[in-house]
């Protein structure tokens, strides 16, 4: 069982940081050095919502994971 539960977490690493990369890579280059927003609230639209959304979830099932893995080990 600890040794699905150490894929599943290798992967939904792999996922979440693939997932981060993007989210950073769509808010423009300007957004990583503080450039170009005027405002710092804004809202997030059509697939940079549901990229943000699929990125939370992804970290919930990744803390579940790493949890659940440290009951069972110990």
């Amino acid at each position: 069982m600890s040794l699905y539960l150490n894929i599943v977490q290798i992967i939904l690493g792999i996922a979440l940081t693939v997932l981060i990369l993007f989210e950073v890579r769509s808010s423009g280059m300007g957004g990583v050095f503080g450039g170009s927003q005027s405002g710092l609230v804004r809202k997030r639209r059509g697939a940079e919502l549901l990229l943000f959304q699929i990125t939370i979830g992804t970290s919930l099932l990744f803390f579940l994971t790493s949890i659940v893995n440290v009951l069972l080990t110990s």
